[in-house]
């Protein structure tokens, strides 16, 4: 009788009803203790030729789209959007596709290692109780020279460290990352809180927009929630939409991206600028009766010379006018404050002044304009890291972890983040991959893949929907890995049995709003469904005007044969997407080029310098130099030059490295109001260097495509 009874007729016979039964199928309470075998040793609900389906949440990047990832027979085969979540209603960009690549990627950490030797390969295993003391030796010293430096797709660990900063007295974490880097978030929330009252991310309804202006935001690409804004686009471009029109999309930024490239105009603009041409458009609106608010938000307008802002900006007033009657004419205009306008020594100023002017079109809490969720978020600034490179520097740094985050490759060298390491006593990093933090090491207790461990994701910058996204494992551990929240409990002490048990303990504000009977139901759907959402929109806001700049402010012109700088983010995220060859085989929309870094030169410029195609070029910058191959691009200003961000790894394993160049070299370490890092304020020398290699383009039988 007892060789016949399985687990799962067993669990049937206790009754214990849906949360049996969601442990059947890896979503119940109990999951964790189920585990998910290989094919060879498959668990008694993976059947043989039948695919299994788990629903949980892409951390490729912060945005956290909701994924429906298929096994077959104990392994991951392929993700999926999930229809059902509010971010991506089932769609999913390349790098959530590539998930899997990570998850068998051959270059993977396998066990935890001590390495004798910062910067130097060779390295001795551990066992993980070794490990786990190394950790509580480490919280157990003096707690204030202990710093966490954190990425941004673990909002669960995040949280974790944030309440062991406060139990323990240590100096909270610091989270940061690439993509919040190119994107400036620290600026967007705090324009936000000082415009419309609340520190947290702005959602832009565009797809319930008639006439979008985008400011430097890539959203077809990377801009905050890349696959949420390509798909509001597209209902956005129908014409089903209660309005009846095709939307109409308006773009200004130096360089033509993949947006800008689906745009009915693009306006290349000096970089910079975008601020005051938002200004002018509101001085124009104002003059001509069009601004939908009271006489408090004209104040910020009155004095604006629109002519020495086209000027300034390349735009010709013509075309200032124009824009402003578009404006006039549309029934829901949206104004979209991206990276490119953001990061800026004016960056904040930029961020107000085009956050403004949905204030000043009545746009905010509106269908086709801007909403806001509840809750509060901190994005951590550019100024935070220094801050903390400023305490490794002195000394006052013993112990360092790092976790989803690669700072000697997203930082600018010129922080000296590297030397301020070397006075770090001990370095644990926790890294999956051998990243170029990794190797200046003394500890690698590598974390789960993202598709075996669990987490959430607070969803804030895809819907304005109330959303919490989950995340759960959809194969057994490949390797001697442990989920670093596990790793953190057991050395710290604190009162949480494991991860799971943390997680669920701080999703009871959560449990209290879904109306689920007891934990272990709502547990149960939280983790079937994919996460909690609620369709109401949030609208709490406490709109304030007056916080409009007065005063419109410009970047100083470039002198002769010295070019402005565009470092822009690509489908390789914050770099880490570099190491998937998938990612390095899809061809850059707008260039085609692939396994490669590039320089777009206008040709009008290339032919002033002497410089052709496939040339390789010298950048120069007050911070750092690099070489890389020129690439004759007719779409980006002739005093502009722009290099893609992703490539130059000399880590992070066989796909990535030695591929390209790390254009953060360049960079110089200016920041904002904000705290942001002035990324878009740094300024290059071009320099032939007689030598040529041809890139690697997408050919057709016409020729290369991307050509010109």
């Amino acid at each position: 009788m007892s060789e016949k009874l399985t687990r799962r007729n067993f669990l049937k016979l206790t009754g214990l009803g849906i949360a049996a039964t969601a442990v059947l199928t890896g979503c119940g309470p109990a999951s964790r203790y189920v585990l998910r075998r290989p094919y060879t040793d498959m668990p008694e609900y993976s059947q043989i030729g039948k695919s299994t389906y788990y629903a949980t949440t892409c951390r490729e990047c912060p945005a956290g789209c909701g994924i429906i990832m298929r096994t077959f027979e104990g392994r991951a085969i392929k993700a999926e959007g999930n229809p059902a979540h509010p971010v991506n209603r089932g769609k999913l960009c390349s790098r959530g596709l590539t998930a899997v690549q990570g998850l068998y990627n051959p270059d993977r950490y396998k066990a935890p290692l001590h390495r004798s030797k910062r910067g130097e390969a060779a390295t001795e295993a551990l066992s993980w109780d070794q490990a786990i003391e190394v950790v509580r030796s480490a919280l157990n010293g003096n707690p204030q020279r202990v710093a966490f430096y954190l990425g941004l797709n673990h909002d669960h660990l995040f949280d974790f460290v944030t309440e062991l900063a406060q139990t323990k007295g240590m100096p909270a974490p610091v989270r940061f990352g690439a993509l919040g880097m190119f994107e400036a978030r620290a600026t967007l929330v705090e324009a936000t809180r000082q415009v419309l009252g609340k520190a947290t991310f702005p959602f832009f309804d565009l797809a319930g927009a008639d006439l979008v202006l985008s400011f430097g935001a890539n959203f077809l690409e990377t801009w905050l929630s890349p696959v949420a804004y390509s798909r509001a686009f597209g209902d956005f471009r129908r014409r089903g939409q209660p309005l009846k029109k095709r939307g109409y999309l308006v773009v200004l930024e130096p360089r033509l991206s993949l947006t800008a490239g689906s745009a009915d105009e693009w306006y290349s603009i000096v970089p910079g600028t975008e601020g005051a041409v938002a200004m002018a458009l509101g001085k124009l609106l104002l003059e001509s009766g069009a601004l939908r608010m009271p006489v408090a938000v004209e104040a910020g307008y009155r004095s604006v010379n629109v002519e020495a802002v086209a000027q300034a900006a390349g735009i010709s007033l013509e075309k200032l006018q124009h824009l402003a009657q578009l404006i006039a004419q549309a029934e829901r205009p949206l104004f979209l404050p991206g990276g490119g306008a953001l990061g800026h020594t004016y960056g904040l100023e930029n961020a107000l002044q085009i956050l403004a002017l949905n204030v000043a079109m009545g746009r905010v809490g509106q269908p086709g304009g801007v909403f806001l969720i509840a809750g509060e978020e901190k994005a951590d600034s550019f100024a935070s890291v220094q801050s903390l490179i400023q305490r490794m520097q002195a000394g006052e740094v013993d112990t360092l972890f790092v976790h989803g985050a690669n700072p000697l490759f997203e930082l600018p060298q010129s922080l000296g983040f590297e030397q301020a390491l070397s006075k770090v006593k001990q370095v644990i990093s926790f890294a999956t991959f051998p990243d170029e933090t990794s190797l200046f090491a003394d500890y690698i207790f590598p974390d789960h893949s993202p598709l075996e461990g669990f987490g959430y994701t607070r969803i804030l910058t895809g819907t304005a929907q109330f959303a919490v996204s989950s995340a759960q494992p959809v194969v057994v551990p490949l390797y001697d890995t442990r989920a670093t929240l596990d790793v953190l409990i057991a050395a710290s002490g604190l009162r949480y049995t494991d991860e799971v048990d943390f997680i669920q303990r701080s999703l009871q504000p959560v449990f209290a709003r879904s109306g689920a009977p007891e934990l272990a139901t709502f547990w149960a759907r939280f983790l079937q469904q994919g996460g909690y959402w609620e369709e109401t929109r949030q609208t709490s806001m406490a709109m304030d005007a007056s916080t409009v700049p007065s005063k419109v402010l410009l970047p100083e012109a470039v002198e002769e044969k010295i070019f402005h700088l565009m470092v822009y983010p690509t489908q390789m995220g914050d770099g880490s997407g570099a190491n998937r060859p998938w990612l390095q085989e899809t061809p850059d929309p707008m260039t085609t080029v692939m396994w490669n870094t590039w320089v777009e030169i206008n040709p009008k410029t290339a032919e002033e310098l002497g410089i052709h195609n496939d040339d390789i070029v010298r950048l120069v910058s007050p911070a750092g130099q690099i070489e890389a191959v020129a690439y004759l691009y007719p779409a980006i200003r002739p005093d502009t030059v722009a290099i893609p961000f992703g490539q130059g790894h000399t880590a992070l394993g066989r796909f990535a490295e030695g591929r390209g160049v790390n254009p953060v070299v360049l960079l110089q370490t200016q920041t904002n109001a904000a705290g942001d890092l002035a990324v878009g304020d740094t300024r290059v020398r071009i320099e032939p260097t007689g030598k040529r290699r041809p890139l690697a383009r997408l050919e057709s039988k016409s020729g290369v495509y991307g050509e010109h």
